[in-house]
């Protein structure tokens, strides 16, 4: 894949995270259906039962309704063939329902790191490792 191809890539991954710290659900959705294939593959649990972009949509409502001001600060990107990498941290204040958990008023600080596969532009497949037990710990459900 060309330099050019993984530079079109980086600018799709950068849509989605644009859209994700709006914390607009509604846009969110929106740019999943435009970044990702409808069928995207994920090799990381999706806890909603669902698949495709939908489990990606269910995932972001479940995580605005907990955190509503949830942010995605990309510490590195790193784009080869057809491959975006990708190292996060997220920030929020619990303050919905969470894993049934009432909201504490908690701030929460996590790391993430993704790897997208795109072709034809768009995202299929999706590798990802999130710290939740960090996330948990600092809600007070893991000592």
């Amino acid at each position: 894949m060309s330099a050019a191809q993984a530079e079109i890539n980086k600018a799709a991954f950068g849509r989605f995270h644009a859209a994700v710290n709006t914390g607009d659900a509604e846009l969110i959705s929106k740019t999943i259906d435009e970044v990702f294939t409808p069928d995207v593959l994920f090799h990381a649990p999706v806890p909603t039962g669902a698949t495709g972009a939908q489990a990606l949509k269910q995932v972001w409502v479940v995580l605005l309704r907990a955190f509503p001001d949830l942010h995605v600060a990309v510490e590195d990107v790193i784009a080869e063939g057809d491959k975006v990498v990708f190292r996060n941290t997220v920030t929020g204040t619990h303050r919905g329902d969470y894993r049934g958990l009432p909201p504490t008023g908690k701030p929460v600080t996590y790391g993430e790191i993704f790897i997208f596969r795109f072709s034809g532009g768009r995202i299929t497949e999706v590798w990802g490792v999130v710290d939740v037990f960090a996330q948990l710990r600092q809600l007070g459900l893991i000592p």
